[in-house]
């Protein structure tokens, strides 16, 4: 199917340069489904103590430091990179970004009357959190949208540089770990790394150009 092109510049670009576009109904359930992908991961990383990579990592990181929820120090964190996605990459695409933010956090909001986590095994929280998280920021950014933060500048770096959009991510994933020894404990900090290299892994591994492309 031609529409679910394994490039990002296949994911953003307009209706009028893919084959088959997606709906409008289409881009609704995918945004729901990488939005619900998104707080899954960050509620299960939320439960061990653990950071991730991009702008998820460093919200939460910062609810770690500042007594305010993760969901408000996402969308904070988020503002100006939505005003960089809006100029660089089109309106279409920040506000569709912008909506995924703040349903995040809205969703995020909830989750204390809904999910109650007594207790979960860091690995599980790693791998698990790091892959939901990761599958989340795929989902968006094949119906064009991002959930903002680093991931919108990566995601610009690939289409415009032709730089693969998960190695990005991985450098600034290793600069936000760093940063991270100085809030929580080591041991944390190692876990968190296999929850980054989780969510990365998916966005390297499977928005190849050409990949899923029709033939």
């Amino acid at each position: 199917m031609k529409h679910d092109s394994g490039t990002v510049s296949g994911a953003i670009a307009t209706a009028d340069t893919i084959g088959v576009p997606h709906s409008v109904l289409e881009d609704i359930y995918a945004m729901v489904i990488g939005m619900a992908f998104v707080v899954v991961g960050l509620v299960l990383l939320k439960a061990a103590g653990l950071v991730t990579g991009g702008v998820a990592g460093i919200a939460l990181l910062a609810s770690y430091i500042f007594p305010l929820p993760v969901g408000t120090i996402f969308t904070l964190v988020n503002i100006p990179f939505f005003l960089f996605a809006y100029f660089t990459m089109g309106a279409r695409f920040a506000l569709k970004s912008a909506i995924a933010s703040f349903g995040i956090t809205f969703a995020l909001a909830a989750m204390p009357q809904t999910v109650d986590i007594a207790f979960i095994n860091p690995l599980f929280a790693a791998f698990v959190g790091g892959t939901l998280c990761g599958m989340g920021i795929l989902a968006l950014a094949r119906h064009g949208a991002g959930v903002g933060g680093t991931g919108i500048v990566t995601l610009w770096l690939q289409r415009q540089r032709g730089i693969n959009a998960g190695i990005t991510q991985v450098c600034i994933d290793t600069t936000i770990l760093l940063v991270s020894l100085t809030t929580i404990p080591a041991g944390r900090v190692g876990w968190s790394a296999v929850s980054a290299v989780a969510m990365s892994a998916m966005v390297v591994a499977w928005h190849k150009p050409g990949r899923y492309t029709g033939r």
